[in-house]
């Protein structure tokens, strides 16, 4: 049950397009895991960021899929960031209406980034609430974590409507994290009455992916990244005890290189742990960072922090791996446009995204008495490529690989389907039509994930020194494709290549080729009496379970290496 507002939202949708509302169709709703603190102090300092419109959107997008498709003669020309900033920067009207208009509140204490899109400014709350109409900010505590975000909807002055997109801060709880271990409970339960299971380690990745001791970087103008969230760290002395237990037969780093952001001083989180662990291990001997947003600040969004980074770096990592979503539903519109935008941005820059697929399978919404599948973004988002997971179909053995129930899929309700994937889709709905789930649970038009997966079940993880099994989820597949991605832009770039930028224009026209195909197993969803608790299935080629399927690690690297 939601803490219920004193209006209906659906009546007020039409008045509040008109009315200075720039994110009307947010979900303002507080869910009950997260305990009501009461109001804030006037005078409580909030920490906002205001999203100023950028130019030329349309044809960052048509740029975007120029450098990413390797049929176009402009293929891995990426753009500096300071090419991007000249491109999308907001309009000098844009930039002086909108800061004459914080200045006019007495709000003079703001940072922008490189390319003048995003500004993040303090203020009293007091202030917070006469700037945008409506607000009304609270404190709310889920965890030991405390937020400050608004209980309703806000507005802007209608001079400024025109020129900004959102304002962060006041709406978008942080997503409650995923607790991995206790996520294959039922698993370890299951298995170990019938025989011990080592599980999933470099080692098995290395065996089932065919990578051999040599696969390892050595480019010197290569680099990997990962971002955590909501207080997550890793620990310098977990990584070392890690790569000492299990990276004895290949090269490798042992050190994290760059930290952008401030680690905590808590114990080790096991998603940061395994995230970090793992990328380095797949990715192995190539420069890692790790980003961490921790929101500390009560008024912070640490995914929007993570994009304000990102706006405001001219040399970032080549991939990024993130395990982070949040339901479609429960975000706006507008919210979710301008992330796309901050996805394109790093695209043309030749930085490639992964983010996981999310582990509640195909989702669900319940409406009443219809019930729906509830996509996940940024999973959902066309710009970024989304992983999935898979299970060995004999778990005490390297074997093939089948669905795990878990893998988080589908079709967006907000993004249609883009052009380099058309095709596949089009070729799964028609062949796997008599098993399809009824079409009211799913948009047939909108933009289908996973794009591939890997293994996410049974994996170790060194936490707080102490080896700890049965860890599952995306969050594991993740970072084992963008490690391999990592390899290949190293022999890439030994070769002078360009990096692999946003890889999904060219991994959808290898049409499965390198790719071991799943096709096995289906995902969780509603348990109705419609549906019963099962989403989409595995089928030959590509599916919205496992995409592509899983990387046969040699050959894909000889397709991404043919120019």
């Amino acid at each position: 049950m939601n803490t219920l507002l004193t209006f209906s939202l659906p009546l007020l949708f039409s008045s509040l397009v008109w009315s200075g509302y720039l994110e009307y169709d947010q979900d303002v709703l507080i869910p009950d895991d997260w305990n009501h603190g009461g109001r804030v102090d006037p005078t409580d300092q909030l920490e906002l960021t205001f999203a100023l419109k950028q130019q030329n959107s349309d044809l960052l997008e048509s740029i975007l899929g120029l450098v990413s498709d390797p049929d176009s003669g402009l293929y891995g020309k990426y753009l500096t960031l300071d090419e991007v900033s000249s491109l999308v920067n907001p309009s000098k009207l844009t930039q002086k209406v909108v800061h004459h208009w914080l200045q006019s509140h007495g709000i003079t204490n703001c940072l922008t980034v490189h390319t003048q899109d995003f500004l993040q400014c303090s203020m009293t709350a007091a202030v917070a609430e006469k700037l945008l109409p409506g607000s009304n900010f609270h404190r709310y505590t889920r965890d030991g974590h405390s937020v400050v975000r608004s209980s309703a909807p806000y507005s802007v002055h209608d001079d400024v409507h025109e020129h900004l997109d959102f304002v962060g801060g006041l709406h978008r709880l942080p997503p409650k994290g995923q607790d991995l271990s206790q996520a294959s409970s039922h698993r370890e339960m299951k298995q170990s009455e019938a025989a011990v299971h080592l599980g999933v380690t470099p080692a098995i990745l290395r065996a089932r992916y065919n990578l051999t001791a040599a696969d390892v970087g050595t480019a010197q103008n290569n680099s990997q990244a990962v971002a955590q969230f909501l207080e997550q760290y890793y620990s310098p002395a977990d990584l070392a005890e890690f790569m000492g237990m299990y990276g004895r037969s290949f090269q490798h780093l042992s050190q994290v290189d760059r930290v952008v952001g401030t680690q905590g001083k808590g114990k080790a989180g096991i998603e940061a742990s395994l995230d970090v662990e793992y990328i380095m291990s797949t990715g192995a001997n190539i420069s890692t960072w790790v980003f961490t947003n921790p929101g500390r600040h009560e008024s912070q969004e640490p995914f929007l922090q993570w994009m304000f980074l990102l706006s405001n770096m001219s040399d970032l990592p080549w991939v990024h791996t993130i395990s982070y979503g949040d339901d479609e539903d429960s975000l706006s519109t507008a919210y979710m446009m301008r992330i796309n935008t901050e996805f394109m941005k790093a695209g043309v820059r030749g930085v490639s995204l992964l983010f996981a697929s999310g582990d509640s399978g195909a989702g669900c919404r319940h409406l009443g008495k219809e019930n729906s599948f509830r996509p996940s973004f940024p999973a959902s988002s066309p710009y970024v490529t989304t992983v999935g997971g898979t299970s060995f179909k004999n778990p005490f053995k390297v074997t093939y690989e089948v669905t795990d129930y878990i893998s988080g899929g589908g079709f967006s309700n907000v993004f249609k389907m883009p052009d380099y994937q058309a095709s596949a889709v089009d070729g799964y709905l028609k062949t796997a039509a008599a098993t399809l789930p009824p079409q009211a649970y799913f948009n047939t038009s909108g933009r289908a994930y996973p794009d591939l997966a890997a293994l996410s079940d049974n994996y170790w993880v060194v936490i707080n020194k102490v080896p700890v099994p049965w860890v599952s989820g995306t969050s594991a597949s993740t970072p084992v494709v963008g490690g391999m991605l990592s390899l290949i832009n190293d022999q890439r770039l030994l070769q002078g290549l360009p990096v692999l930028g946003f890889l999904n224009p060219r991994l959808y026209k290898l049409k499965g080729k390198a790719m071991f195909d799943v096709t096995e197993g289906c995902h969780l969803s509603c348990l109705d009496e419609q549906v019963q608790g099962k989403g989409f299935c595995a089928a030959p080629s590509w599916d919205p379970v496992t995409g592509w399927g899983t990387p046969n690690y040699p050959e894909l690297l000889a397709a991404l290496l043919a120019e």
